[in-house]
């Protein structure tokens, strides 16, 4: 149900009279924030319309700030990056927060668009490597990543995921903790992708932060339905500055396995060895003259650092007794960071033969 007073809101922010808006909710808006489609009676335009989550985004005003920071960017430098043109409340605000401390967002909608859920085809991979290199690559040099403010604080941070790992195994159940014994063990045993992370941080010439999206899945690509061609990156929520690694790694932990990340079938687990090439190929290309020279040399990191932490957060969440990811059946954490272990374990073998990388 959608107050009154955001409906009012809404009205006078587009001109549009409250009984010729049609608010319809998303049924795939999202897992976070809910999601609306805003049309209206009288005349073709539509948006979308979101309730933020702010259990999660905890001070909203940063995705205001950001998203305002992104928006304005992209007039001053039309070409460079597509950002969907929000709704302006009052005091020329793209945040609406009612009474009860609820927050809102609109924005336009991109009319003949839609999203893709998996790679289907190399083509694919090749234009969610590129897409999200030239985000990142259009960013580095007219806009200031200090302008952006953290939305996710530590949300790639791998020492301070590895210390919720610990506090996690720490304070867990005994039942909890007795199955996932060797899961844990697996984990400690990798510790150094938590130094090299340490290493990254300390050493900020060769590895400097620069505009991420950090949520780099191809569903968070816009694509034009009749051509095929992508329109830009969606869901710029946590858009924020960080390392080099974190969209081509989430690319790669995202789209290279043969099963996703809630299949119990783990024997099933592949590399998909041509697409980790184009992600990674592709990705190189356009970043090439942004890159350091450390960043180049650990390029193949990024995949296994990605697929680390996630392993990590599904198994603290495990340990902790499921409250942050949604569940479907009870052990579903514990089978995602099984999953996810597997996943790791098959990218360490294929880039240590291929490319004789070891961290």
């Amino acid at each position: 149900m959608i107050p009154d007073e955001v409906i009012k809101a809404l009205s006078a922010a587009t001109g549009i009279s409250s009984e010729k808006l049609i608010i319809k909710p998303l049924v795939h808006g999202g897992l976070i924030n809910r999601s609306f489609k805003m049309n209206s009676f009288s005349d073709e335009r539509s948006w979308l319309l979101q309730n933020i989550n702010h259990s999660i985004f905890t001070d909203p005003e940063n995705l205001n700030t950001n998203y305002l920071a992104l928006y304005r960017f992209s007039i001053q430098k039309p070409g460079k990056v597509r950002i969907p043109v929000p709704i302006f409340f009052s005091e020329g605000q793209c945040l609406f927060i009612d009474t009860n401390g609820e927050v809102w967002r609109a924005m336009e909608w991109i009319a003949g668009s839609c999203t893709i859920e998996k790679v289907h085809h190399i083509e694919q991979a090749r234009d969610v490597a590129q897409t999200f290199a030239l985000f990142t690559h259009s960013l580095s040099k007219d806009f200031s990543s200090d302008l952006l403010k953290p939305t996710l604080p530590h949300f790639h941070d791998l020492s301070y995921r590895y210390q919720q790992f610990e506090e996690a195994f720490s304070n867990a159940s005994g039942e909890r903790l007795s199955s996932a014994l060797s899961l844990i063990e697996e984990m400690k045993k990798r510790s150094a992708y938590c130094r090299l992370f340490e290493y990254f941080k300390t050493h900020p010439t060769g590895f400097p932060y620069r505009v991420m999206h950090h949520d780099a899945k191809i569903s968070n690509i816009l694509f034009e339905e009749k051509t095929g061609k992508v329109w830009g990156p969606i869901d710029l929520d946590t858009v924020m500055p960080g390392l080099y690694f974190s969209d081509l790694g989430d690319m790669i932990r995202s789209l290279v396995g043969s099963i996703d990340e809630n299949s119990s079938d783990l024997p099933a687990m592949q590399i998909k060895e041509d697409i980790y090439e184009e992600l990674v190929n592709s990705y190189s290309k356009i970043m090439e003259n942004d890159w350091t020279t450390e960043e180049k040399k650990y390029k193949h990191a990024s995949g296994l650092m990605l697929v680390y932490m996630q392993t990590l957060r599904f198994l603290a969440d495990h340990l902790n007794g499921d409250i942050y990811y949604q569940f479907s059946y009870p052990g579903q954490n514990l089978n995602r960071s099984m999953n996810q272990l597997i996943l790791l374990q098959r990218l360490e073998d294929f880039l240590f033969e291929k490319y004789h990388f070891k961290v």
